[in-house]
Formats: structure tokens, sequence, C-alpha cells
């Protein structure tokens, strides 16, 4: 009686597509050399993703989604200030990329054009621009709600323009353990915060608008 073919699950092809990008040095040609090489069919393959780059971007979602994990495993994590969420979020997300680098350093290095590197981290954008949006606070929001949205946008784009910063130098990190990331990753995040400070910004506004009540009303 022949055995029972395991069913393989999402995991699995994630697995097998990492080992095969650093065993080959390259990407597999096409979804059906790459589930044949590795005796699953097409449509197994399709039940979780709808091309090779889109098993690309999710490999880097799932970083994402790991760090969120490990985060909340940590009992006094909600208790944090948004900065040092961030923090915590960033040695997080850095440790599980070493522990991948191999992976990472091959798959963002394969076209000359960065852009398209890019391209698979796009997924990833919307995971991290989603948890900014969810970990903002009043002590960084602007009073006047008109101004929220843009504000909240800017926060978003600039902390993922922040994150990609820290990812090249992590990239070309040499030094040991990575340590000169870590420094990296204190000082940048907290001078992103303190240019987050919008106490200034509230008042130049209150400013702004006695100055507009008295030249309307004083006429």
């Amino acid at each position: 009686m022949a055995a029972k073919k395991k069913i393989i699950s999402k995991e699995d092809i994630v697995s097998i597509y990492m080992e095969e990008v650093l065993e080959k040095g390259q990407k597999p040609k096409s979804v059906y050399h790459f589930a044949n090489e590795h005796d699953f069919t097409e449509a197994e393959f399709y039940t979780f993703f709808g091309t090779l780059e889109g098993l690309e971007k999710e490999i880097f979602r799932l970083f994402f989604a790991n760090t969120i994990d490990l985060l909340h495993q940590n009992s006094d994590y909600l208790a944090y200030d948004m900065k040092n969420k961030m923090l915590s979020f960033y040695f997080t997300f850095f440790e599980i990329l070493t522990a991948n680098r191999s992976y990472a350093l091959q798959a963002l290095k394969f076209d000359r054009n960065p852009l398209k590197n890019l391209v698979q981290l796009t997924t990833l954008r919307d995971s991290f621009k989603e948890y900014v949006a969810e970990i903002l606070t009043d002590d960084y929001r602007l009073e006047q709600e008109k101004f929220q949205k843009f504000q909240e946008k800017g926060i978003q784009e600039s902390a993922w323009l922040q994150l990609m910063l820290t990812l090249k130098f992590w990239i070309e990190d040499e030094s040991p353990a990575f340590e000169k990331t870590d420094i990296f990753i204190e000082k940048s995040v907290n001078a992103s915060f303190e240019l987050m400070n919008v106490a200034p910004i509230n008042h130049l506004i209150d400013f702004g608008k006695f100055i507009f009540k008295e030249k309307i009303y004083s006429k």
C-alpha cells in the first residue's frame, strides 16, 4: 500500500522556497519548476500564493507578524508608551531578520535596480504602516482634528522611510553581533520622536487661530 502523501502547508512552501534560494543562489524559474522539483502540485502552491512574487512578499510579512507575536508575549509591552513600543519593535524585528540574514541579503540583492528589490517589501510596508497607526497616541497627535489625518499619514510614511534606512544600515553593518545597528536604532528612534513633539506645533496653531480671530473680529 502506497504511503499517504503529506499535505503541504503554507509554512512548508515558505520554508522550501527560502532553502532553495539559499542553496541555489537564485529564484525558481517558475511555479511549475518550483513545485515539480519539490514534489507538490501547482494547485497546492496556488492555494496559498498567486505568484512567486506573492510568496516573496509574504516571507517579509511573516517576519513582521512573528515580531508582533513576540512583542505581545511580553506582558509589559501593552503598557509601553509609543516610543518604547517602537524601540521594542525594531529590536525584535531585526533579531528575526538576523536569524534569517542569509535569505534577506540574498532576496534583497537579486536585482541591480533597488526599487525592484523593494517591491517584495510592499506587503510589509502596509502591515508596518497599520502598526504605526495603531500605536500612535494622543501625545504625538495634533489637537486640531482637521490636521490629524494628514499628520498621521506623514508619521506613517516617515516611519516607513526610517525603517528602510535602518534596513540599509543593517545590510551594510559588519560589526560583531550587529551592535552598530542596535546603536543606530536607538539613536534614530529617539531622534524621530524628538521631531514628532507636537507641543510647539499646537502652540503655533493656537497662535494662528488667535491672530486670525483678531484680524477678523477687530474689523
